[in-house]
């Protein structure tokens, strides 16, 4: 079940679409050039988590994209308008938690060539359960290099690294390639062999240690001025670990800080935090240390809003 709301001048509220039915033209730019963008989040009993992050990084690939988009209001109305239809079309099962959850998109793109009118829509649709699976099995990873350094973004903005650009074929072919080779995730590496982030999702990892009988724990992802997309579940679940008396750091992370990590995870809006049991076949940390890091860390993420 798919919902589809587009957002329109006329219609405030947004307008409903038949998803089983044709609702772009072929000759949108979104379609023809992945010129756009998106965003993905999850709805847990009917309220948008994190929505303002989203919307504000929507913004921000907006700008980078030179693209007008419509504002955080017109999309929070159409997303209502999405979560009220989808409820009532296909009412969610609860998880495990008892919450209920739809997974909300985001899309943006430059319209049809030459009308100079942008096309935005909202879509709504079931959390598919693969991702649960791999949140409680953990992931296997290959380290697969994007092909350039990691300081490329700063030398190049029109590359868009920093956007969630509607472009993510190498992204899906990072993956495809690594299901081939038996691993269910990648973790993408610069030239100048700097860890970056995942196809999908930001790079967590965690030391743990103890100093006379105090623990330390810290929290380390790799710096957001290296071309990666900045996470917004990762945002909120650092925030929250701070609170928590976690250490926080921002890379450079290289994969040997990886491989010598007590915990590493794949985070993402809705795939959550999933932990990475091998990265390119080497185990990471004991399998009893990444279970009670990831529950800890998954409690404090199921309290951010």
């Amino acid at each position: 079940m798919t919902v589809l709301v587009f957002l329109d001048p006329s219609r405030p509220d947004g307008r409903l679409a038949d998803a089983t039915a044709p609702a772009l033209l072929a000759t949108d730019q979104g379609a023809t050039r992945g010129d756009g963008i998106f965003e993905s989040l999850l709805a847990v009993n009917g309220l948008p988590r994190k929505v303002d992050a989203h919307l504000s990084r929507l913004g921000r690939s907006a700008h980078s994209l030179d693209l007008a988009i419509p504002g955080p209001d017109a999309w929070m109305r159409a997303i209502a308008t999405a979560l009220t239809a989808f409820a009532a079309a296909s009412p969610p099962a609860p998880d495990e938690h008892g919450n209920t959850n739809i997974v909300i998109k985001l899309f943006a793109s430059r319209g049809v060539e030459g009308a100079n009118t942008p096309t935005a829509w909202v879509q709504a649709s079931a959390v598919p359960p693969a991702l649960a699976e791999q949140r409680a099995r953990g992931l296997d990873v290959l380290l697969l290099e994007r092909g350039y350094d990691s300081t490329i973004a700063q030398r190049a903005p029109w590359l868009l690294l920093g956007a969630k650009t509607l472009s993510y074929a190498v992204n899906m072919a990072a993956l495809r390639h690594a299901h081939a080779r038996g691993a269910d995730d990648v973790i993408f590496t610069s030239s100048d062999g700097h860890v970056l982030e995942g196809p999908t999702s930001s790079v967590l990892l965690a030391h743990v240690s103890d100093d006379d009988g105090t623990p330390i724990k810290r929290l380390i992802t790799p710096n957001l001025d290296s071309g990666i997309l900045p996470g917004t579940t990762q945002g909120a679940l650092f925030a929250a670990a701070r609170e928590a008396g976690w250490e926080l750091g921002y890379g450079p992370v290289e994969p040997a800080d990886l491989l010598d990590a007590d915990a590493v995870w794949l985070i993402s809006s809705i795939r959550l935090l999933a932990p990475v049991n091998r990265i390119d076949g080497r185990d990471i940390g004991t399998a009893e240390v990444r279970a009670r890091l990831t529950a800890e860390l998954s409690a404090l993420l199921a309290q951010t809003h």
